[in-house]
């Protein structure tokens, strides 16, 4: 059935599969947003649930690139329990431009920092921020975006608004020696805590 493509389901929909998208291809460099939905359609498939069918454009957010094409459907499946819609989704082209140099800026910037970032409010009540907290506002908007995903029914729609709290947490790296076996399980040998800025294999 062909719904029309600004009216709240379709754009709903784009925005779950937008989201997805974030989440598996998003980046501190790179967040895309639905720029205007084409066409759609719901199919009703009985027992199972309401699949959508979009056909929308996509843009990053940072870069303002040319328009994205992309088609997806979006399957929310019927029942109480909480379940993720199922979402996929094909482009034309390419995903936006290569971000990895400015991603690795980003990460070793935040690597050599003396002590690990701690940072609150963002943005603040009068809606700034500074330029250095920017990549952390798109690295949370992009991890944001599983939760949306995970979390999304057809009569919800979930968007980030602000950050309360960011703490950077150290790895602690271990070395372990493990012997397993399927009828013993599992066997820590020996293990050691490494220095915290030790170089991984």
């Amino acid at each position: 059935m062909e719904i029309p493509p600004t009216h709240y389901p379709a754009t709903r929909a784009a925005a779950v599969a937008v989201n997805y998208i974030n989440y598996q291809h998003g980046s501190p460099s790179k967040i895309f947003m639905v720029q205007k939905v084409t066409k759609a359609s719901r199919e009703d498939i009985p027992d199972v649930g309401h699949k959508y069918h979009l056909k929308f454009s996509i843009e990053d957010l940072l870069l303002k690139d040319n328009a994205i094409n992309c088609t997806a459907e979006i399957l929310y499946l019927l029942g109480n329990q909480r379940t993720a819609p199922q979402v996929h989704f094909t482009v034309e082209g390419e995903l936006g431009k290569n971000t990895n140099e400015a991603d690795n800026k980003f990460y070793n910037r935040i690597k050599s920092l003396q002590e690990p970032l701690v940072a609150q409010n963002i943005p603040d009540n009068y809606g700034n921020m500074s330029p250095e907290m920017e990549p952390i506002s798109h690295l949370a908007r992009v991890a944001c975006g599983y939760i949306i995903w995970q979390n999304s029914t057809e009569n919800t729609l979930y968007n980030l608004v602000h950050i309360r709290d960011v703490r950077q947490v150290e790895i602690i790296p271990w070395q372990m020696q493990v012997l397993w076996h399927p009828q013993h399980g599992v066997k820590v040998i020996k293990n050691s805590c490494q220095p915290k800025h030790a170089e991984q294999d």
